[in-house]
């Protein structure tokens, strides 16, 4: 047993045989930058990590068989989504079934927001990481395994559930080594980026905070709570040269909830991209109240290609049940802003929460449709553990707490007052209105020479796309 050696695992969650006719993977296969940050962190207190990403290879248990055996690795990780949680258990139980004293480990959001439950519930895991993995995973290394004191750490202790408490040491992120992209199989020409989400290839995503601000109803915030913290300008550029140098990276999706929300940095990083530029563009994700004309106009100049906005809903009054600033008309107004800066907008919608009805859907619609949007995506509202809302949730409406199915792609909550048979219909409606619409062709028909890559991607793909579209599932059925 190598015990300063961790394998570290993304899970697929899902049967592999129906990989291959996953929507989701067809359309956006996004690096664990994650699992990325970890290895690269234990790495430089003199461990050794590997990283297996499921979504990438889905005959994963094989791959995973071979590692264990060759390397028998001390340390087993797992960064676990609610839909994926159940794949790593699985996981789990066949490395203890050949090697039962490799420690495993669960962290991400899932294992933050329900310790208790998966200490008490799943034998097959070990520990717990609530919060950052980082700190945690490097401590448990260094002391062979043992984790009294370790802050973060969740696991069993004499048939009884122990805590350590939660983190107070928050890592400064300018002083984290860069993520270990190198370990990520195939990097970068594996992953791709949603279709009509990017210029040039090859292309990955960054994480430039952790955090958010806000404390919108909806989101999980198990793992990072209330904190915000965010790399400094200098750090962004030595990131990013280092991705364009090493991987030959030409568009980055910033994978933050709020890359604007310190003006002062990303003005910053904007006039050193303007100064030294590197070929590169990017996306990044905004909120309505940390955008302004001048600043658009600077991340213009700096490579910025397309910015996402939460939208969420158009109905004002749901609007204000779930969400802090609840302010419409300035979000209509942010949307012809960045249009008017020559920046592609998408908006980012969700159907089904609490307190939805038909005719707040409808009033959705009519909002998004009178904007100059040029890209949507719509998630079906999930009460995810370590969100406000669910702890309440089964008060609110129906909630079928399957956690495979708690993808943001399933209908598993229905509010009251509504049916599911009624949100699959209004989701389909809205899709198939917003894929005829003149602007939405015309959109597509400017990708021809905007993002030539989407156009071959989805030709290749063209009909497990028409499936999804009539069908309104994420494995989609072979013709």
């Amino acid at each position: 047993m190598d015990k300063q050696r961790v394998l570290l695992i993304h899970p697929l969650g899902y049967d592999a045989q129906v990989a291959g006719r996953d929507i989701s993977r067809l359309a956006n296969l996004m690096p664990p930058l994650g699992l990325a940050g970890i290895a690269a962190y234990v790495e430089q207190y003199g461990f050794h990590a590997d990283i297996i990403d499921c979504f990438a290879d889905p005959d994963s248990d094989r791959v995973i068989d071979d590692y264990v055996r060759r390397y028998q690795p001390g340390y087993v990780g797992a960064t676990c989504t609610t839909a994926g949680f159940l794949d790593a258990a699985r996981i789990f139980s066949r490395i203890k079934q050949t090697h039962p004293e490799t420690c495993t480990i669960a962290g991400g959001p899932h294992a933050s927001a329900l310790r208790d439950t998966i200490v008490r519930d799943y034998e097959e895991v070990d520990y717990v990481v609530v919060g950052e993995g980082e700190g945690p995973l490097k401590s448990l290394m260094e002391s062979g395994g043992r984790p009294e004191g370790i802050a973060g750490l969740a696991y069993r202790d004499g048939g009884q559930i122990a805590f350590n408490g939660f983190q107070d040491n928050r890592l400064d992120l300018d002083t984290l080594p860069l993520p270990a992209y190198h370990k990520l199989a195939g990097f970068p020409q594996r992953y791709q980026l949603p279709i009509f989400n990017y210029p040039k290839t090859p292309n990955t995503s960054c994480i430039s905070s952790r955090g958010c601000p806000y404390q919108c109803s909806y989101c999980d915030r198990s793992v990072f709570r209330r904190s915000f913290r965010y790399n400094s300008a200098d750090y962004l550029v030595q990131h990013l040269s280092h991705l364009r140098k090493q991987f030959g990276i030409r568009h980055i999706n910033f994978y933050d909830d709020q890359f604007t929300f310190h003006r002062d940095r990303v003005v910053a990083f904007c006039e050193r991209m303007i100064e030294h530029p590197m070929g590169m563009t990017f996306n990044c994700a905004v909120r309505a109240e940390h955008v302004d004309p001048e600043l658009l106009a600077l991340m213009k100049r700096a490579g910025c290609w397309m910015i996402s906005l939460g939208i969420e809903t158009g109905d004002p009054d749901l609007l204000a049940q779930h969400r802090q600033n609840p302010d419409l008309e300035l979000m209509a107004e942010t949307v012809r802003r960045i249009h008017r800066a020559g920046i592609r907008v998408k908006g980012l919608l969700m159907i089904g929460l609490p307190g939805e009805t038909e005719r707040s859907f409808r009033r959705t619609m009519d909002y998004v449709f009178s904007l100059p949007i040029d890209d949507l995506n719509m998630a079906k509202f999930t009460p995810f553990p370590g969100s406000p809302l669910y702890e309440k949730i089964h008060e609110l409406g129906s909630f079928e707490e399957n956690w495979e199915k708690m993808d943001c792609m399933n209908t598993v909550f229905v509010p009251h007052g509504m049916t599911a048979e009624q949100l699959e219909r209004l989701f389909l409606e809205f899709y198939k209105h917003h894929y005829t619409r003149p602007r939405t062709l015309w959109n597509f028909a400017s990708m021809v020479w905007k993002s030539p890559d989407s156009w071959r991607r989805f030709l290749l793909n063209v009909g497990s796309f028409v499936r999804f579209a009539r069908k309104n599932r994420r494995i989609v059925e072979r013709s």
